[in-house]
């Protein structure tokens, strides 16, 4: 019972996966974690894939030494760049990654077209061809990077006109595409969820794959004899590499409580 008390790990490469973080509280409330949120090197998107992985690594290991029994990566594009070589060097521990919901959304589209907002990095990966084989074979995939907008919502722009105008421009050509399945597929994307769902209207498909997520996480642990206890009060704990205040603001503006946040620390990420 005493490994089913620790906590969980979750990181991201900044506050993205606290959408992640939501969906386990609201799914495992007796469930303490650790959260990382890499803030000094965000965004993960446009970086070398040998550095994603360093960056995963190093946090990784800090983590565990803080006795996580198992590992969210809530990151689409830290799942697709480091997840197997997090798995390699750790065997023992398990692994949750992300993956765009390219599966739900094709059930879910009645015109036959899905747009997809991710990081150019994820469409460019073996992962999301895989996905796009296995489950969209029938349906047409409109993609787009959503260039700059992990940076928008990391600087605390979550809201208001400017926001507005900059998402009508991604979303209005899908629209006029035939699209009416959107899914999110960037962590940070859920963020938004209520200007997406006030630009895009009652008739369109939304999918977060962070509920999903959480409710693999719950089997998961169930599966290994890892949930806490009946008796657990949950605890949570936040960690980022660089300055914390913008994000400390997003995540009690998300998770609704006070969020203090161990600003700065180092990891060990090699050389370059």
């Amino acid at each position: 019972m005493a490994t089913a008390n620790k906590p969980i790990g979750i990181f991201d490469s900044g506050m993205g996966g606290l959408t992640v973080a939501r969906a386990i509280i609201d799914q495992l409330p007796k469930e303490s974690f650790l959260y990382f949120g890499d803030t000094a090197h965000v965004p993960y998107g446009p970086q070398p894939g040998i550095a994603i992985r360093q960056y995963s690594e190093s946090i990784t290991r800090f983590l565990l030494e803080k006795g996580c029994k198992i590992i969210v990566v809530a990151c689409n594009t830290a799942t697709t760049a480091a997840i197997h070589h997090l798995r390699a060097t750790w065997p023992d521990i398990h692994f949750i990654g992300m993956e765009p919901a390219v599966k739900p959304g094709a059930k879910a589209t009645q015109s036959g077209k899905v747009a997809v907002l991710a990081t150019a990095r994820t469409f460019q990966t073996q992962r999301y061809s895989s996905l796009m084989q296995r489950f969209a074979s029938n349906v047409e995939l409109l993609e787009n990077p959503c260039v700059g907008l992990v940076q928008r919502i990391e600087s605390g722009q979550i809201e208001g006109p400017e926001l507005e105008a900059f998402l009508k421009a991604i979303l209005f050509p899908l629209l006029e595409q035939g699209a009416d399945t959107f899914v999110l597929g960037c962590t940070h994307y859920p963020f938004l969820l209520p200007t997406f769902e006030k630009l895009l209207g009652p008739d369109i498909h939304i999918i977060d794959p962070a509920p999903a997520l959480a409710r693999h996480l719950k089997h998961v642990l169930d599966e290994r004899d890892l949930l806490a206890p009946d008796d657990a009060k949950a605890k949570y704990q936040f960690f980022t590499s660089g300055p914390g205040k913008t994000f400390a603001q997003l995540a009690e503006h998300l998770l609704g409580f006070p969020v203090a946040v161990n600003e700065h620390v180092g990891l060990d990420v090699g050389s370059l």
